[in-house]
């Protein structure tokens, strides 16, 4: 008679993952929510009245031009344009990336303008949480605000154009050592999974009552059930077809046999940005493909 093994009944998360594709759309879906954390974020250096989303597919002026695909883009009143994304895994070439999106914005503003058009451009941001750490950054730095200078003269060169990382896995403050209002923000995302109720000295914010309480699983309705389960299996399918294929090329050790890999996980609709962090191709490599 084999022997029974007593293993530990998997945990099922009673929050949804802000990192997730469903999760980061879920929260920041709600427009409030979304204005409040960049408020938050920009500390009074920019401050968001209203939004407008806008269409996650981009692309340049001819139909042959590479897409963009944005995980959320959004306008503001004066017509500056915001990228907000989650980002769970490390993707090769990350600040690259960044600079594309960015780039492709920018540019777009000068398709199907007069020829009198005086370049005067519309400010343009980009917004990283990521649960990962860049490999050049100081240990106690997590809030990085990048924009064009004058290296001579350290000051901004240009201010319309401007990048936010946040390493979250370096914030590691405590709920008495939040004072602002970013301070909060960032605990809250990163401790949704930890929490038994909202905190009491956050409970005096509308914005994170309603946080808390659509995070939990169970508070989904059946549409958004449906799709949260049908959102987690893509990820699970991905990450496990990713290992197989990840040891698979490890025992080939071929160029053939990775590129091989590469064309079946681009066939059966995994991302690029995936592909690239399990093969060690590049992106331009993979499109090509």
């Amino acid at each position: 008679m084999k022997k029974q093994l007593n293993l530990p009944a998997p945990l099922i998360p009673e929050y949804i993952d802000p990192y997730s594709d469903f999760g980061f759309k879920h929260y920041f879906g709600n427009k409030d929510l979304l204005i409040d954390f960049l408020n938050s974020i920009f500390k009074g250096h920019k401050v968001i009245r209203s939004l407008e989303y806008g269409n996650l597919e981009h692309r340049g002026p001819k139909h042959a031009y590479r897409k963009t695909l944005f995980d959320l883009y959004c306008t503001g009143e004066n017509g500056e344009k915001f990228i907000v994304e989650m980002q769970k895994a490390k993707p090769l070439y990350f600040k690259d990336r960044s600079i594309f999106y960015t780039a492709a914005l920018i540019q777009e503003q000068g398709i199907s303008v007069k020829s009198g058009w005086d370049y005067l451009l519309t400010e343009v941001y980009l917004v990283a949480v990521m649960d990962f750490c860049f490999d050049d950054t100081p240990k106690d730095r997590y809030f990085h605000h990048i924009m064009l200078m004058d290296t001579y003269t350290k000051k901004p060169f240009y201010s319309k154009l401007a990048y936010i990382f946040i390493e979250m896995p370096k914030f590691r403050k405590r709920i008495h050592e939040l004072k602002t209002l970013q301070d909060k923000w960032l605990f809250m995302l990163n401790n949704l999974n930890a929490m038994d109720q909202i905190p009491v000295s956050l409970m005096n914010r509308e914005e994170f009552v309603k946080l808390y309480t659509i995070a939990k699983i169970g508070s989904l309705n059946q549409n958004e059930m449906t799709e949260y389960q049908r959102r987690l299996k893509v990820e699970r399918d991905n990450f496990s077809i990713g290992e197989a294929y990840k040891l698979e090329g490890k025992l080939e050790g071929r160029l053939e046999g990775k590129i091989e890999i590469a064309s079946k996980l681009k066939a059966e609709g995994m991302t690029i940005t995936k592909i690239a962090q399990i093969t060690g191709f590049s992106v331009s490599k993979i499109s090509d493909l």
